[in-house]
């Protein structure tokens, strides 16, 4: 079926079963950033096939709501479908909510599947249909009764890490959960995020593609915990160690019906963006629900100096990979075709041949020329073009390693630049330099220091429309909270940065039509000095790749500027060049030069 198709298809529905409004968001029954094949209803309904987005149906109107970073993605991937691309936070621009009240006729009905809706979003729902006296109904997923090849739920094998990846013990994290359990006064905790159950139980799954997560759920209580996932996952010794931790085994989907029992002397411990609505509102009414981010996220957020090691190790083995596929680009374009996709192929080939690679973190962005621009470009067969022999190529790419997941953006050069390409190369870098030099008080939170790295381009009068950094997961969720830079602050980015807590430093610029440009390290926040002011903090990066030199302009930068960037070219040099052959050392010795 077309889109348009789809849409008519879903409105007939719509009317037979009295919905006005009917919304289909991203997320899959756990509120995951990205999701498995199964739940991708959006972009089944939609055609836009990026990471986030909303759309809402009406019987005359669709409308897709997304954020800066698929602006361009979405407008062309709607284009000729009906549906009405909203730019969330631009001016004039409603928020999801205050459409869906403006378009919802008095006394109207709302419908979605209230699995793949979180409890806060269904809430501020709620408040802003009151004054229509509107009803929601969150009983039937309508694109399921439409969507006839639907792919089934994930079936593949779990895998366990031992404490020599994650430093800690489940039985000694359910300790630390019980203990913040009885701080908020909570007897039962309720999980649905896959990532801080995977990060409970120190399992893993491949349920999700680029993301070893494992769909499950869980109930924990003071004396034991439901565990529920489709059991044919895991091997006996999982089961095995499970047991020994009083963790129950029970069926997927048996935790709609089992959370119904809950007592009415029990206090359910509940995270409003991490629960779905569904799983909400089958908490009895006479229980008491205190309504807080759930203790794992920052717990899981500050690494341990195992996982912190580990995390190392996976970055140089990840430099490496990325330095060859760097000089192989370098030796080879204009030589021999390379497309955006053959080029991703190779990189994840230099990453294949490391000890302890899984796979790739996150689809591959690999943009040549224009196609730089589009912040999260993904290339397909259709719109796969030849790297630029004559501009910029940028890579934003990372592997997934036992030893943790990296993220890591080059943007390289090739052949004849521009003065306005190697400006904004150098505006981008000096962006970068400056945030990774920041030294902050201890109870500083990430956007109190988003400006370091925008001020070297609002000095330009450009800017970038997406944040500077996020969290990273030790092989979970590539973007993890609680923490993360950004311009604009967002409830769940609240957080103060605290040491162990990994993070990337991501600044760029776009430039339609022309040419886009990134450069992304990760940084581990660590303890620097304490006075009679406090405890200090500061960064280090931990990502080891040559930033392309070929595209530097130095007399835009400072003395302080250029001796930080030799700085860490000089420990790029010292880690990665002893698992190069002896061309390559040369090669890297060239572009980590002092300059």
């Amino acid at each position: 079926m077309t889109i348009p198709e789809k849409l008519s298809a879903l409105r007939a529905l719509m009317e037979d079963r009295g919905y006005d409004v009917y919304l289909v968001p991203t997320d899959d029954n756990h509120q995951s950033e990205y999701v498995g094949e199964h739940f991708k209803a959006r972009a089944f309904i939609t055609g836009f096939t990026g990471s986030a987005g909303t759309a809402v149906i009406t019987k005359t109107e669709a409308g897709l709501f997304t954020d800066g970073r698929y602006f361009i993605q979405a407008a062309n991937q709607l284009e000729g479908s009906g549906i009405t691309l909203f730019k969330m936070g631009q001016p004039d621009v409603p928020t999801l909510e205050d459409y869906i009240a403006d378009v919802m006729p008095e006394g109207g009905t709302l419908g979605f599947d209230g699995r793949v809706v979180s409890m806060g979003r269904g809430k501020a729902l709620e408040k802003a249909l009151e004054d229509k006296h509107a009803k929601i109904n969150y009983s039937e997923d309508l694109i399921d009764l439409i969507w006839e090849d639907r792919p089934p739920l994930s079936t593949k094998p779990a895998f366990a890490l031992g404490t020599e990846y994650t430093g800690e013990s489940t039985k000694d994290k359910l300790a630390r959960i019980r203990k913040a359990m009885e701080e908020a006064k909570a007897t039962v905790h309720v999980l649905a995020s896959l990532d801080d159950i995977c990060w409970t139980t120190n399992l893993r799954g491949d349920d999700i593609e680029f993301f070893p997560l494992l769909l499950s759920y869980a109930i924990i209580s003071m004396d034991d915990m439901r565990f529920y996932v489709d059991g044919q996952k895991l091997t006996d010794q999982m089961k095995s160690d499970l047991a020994e931790n009083n963790i129950k085994i029970c069926p997927y989907n048996d935790i709609y019906e089992d959370i119904k029992k809950l007592g009415a002397n029990e206090a359910v411990l509940v995270d409003p963006d991490k629960l779905n609505y569904a799983l909400y509102n089958n908490i009895p009414s006479d229980a008491k629900v205190i309504e807080q981010p759930n203790p794992e996220i920052l717990m899981k957020a500050m690494k341990n100096e195992t996982e912190i090691k580990n995390i190392i190790n996976a970055h140089i083995k990840d430099g490496v990979a990325v330095t060859r596929f760097m000089y192989w680009l370098k030796k080879n374009i204009g030589k021999t075709e390379i497309t955006e996709i053959s080029a991703a192929e190779k990189l994840d080939s230099f990453r294949k041949e490391q000890e302890g690679y899984l796979w790739q973190s996150f689809d591959p962005i690999c943009g040549s020329g224009e196609h730089g621009a589009i912040v999260h470009y993904s290339a397909t067969p259709e719109t796969n073009i030849p790297v630029t022999t004559n501009g910029l190529f940028l890579t934003d790419t990372g592997g997934g390693y036992m030893e943790g997941s990296t993220d890591i953006t080059r943007t390289f050069a090739f052949g004849e630049l521009t003065d306005r390409m190697k400006e904004d190369f150098t505006t981008v870098l000096l962006c970068n330099l400056h945030l990774a030099r920041a030294v902050f008080l201890k109870g500083t939170a990430g956007y109190n220091l988003d400006v370091l790295a925008r001020i070297p381009a609002w000095e330009r009068g450009l800017d970038f429309n997406h944040g500077t950094g996020h969290g990273v997961g030790y092989l979970m969720n590539i973007h993890e909270g609680p923490s993360g830079f950004r311009c604009a602050v967002r409830g769940h980015e609240k957080c103060p940065l605290e040491p162990g807590m990994v993070l990337t430093n991501e600044p760029g610029l776009y430039i339609e039509g022309s040419h886009g440009i990134r450069t992304e390290n990760e940084m581990v926040v660590r303890e620097g000095q304490k006075t009679e002011y406090g405890q200090f903090l500061y960064f280090e990066p931990i990502t080891y790749v040559p930033i392309d030199l070929d595209a530097v302009k130095p007399e835009l930068m400072k003395p302080e500027d250029k001796e930080q960037l030799n700085a860490y070219h000089a420990k790029v040099y010292e880690l990665i060049a002893p698992h190069l052959n002896e061309e390559e050392q040369e090669w890297l010795k060239e572009y980590t030069r002092a300059i």
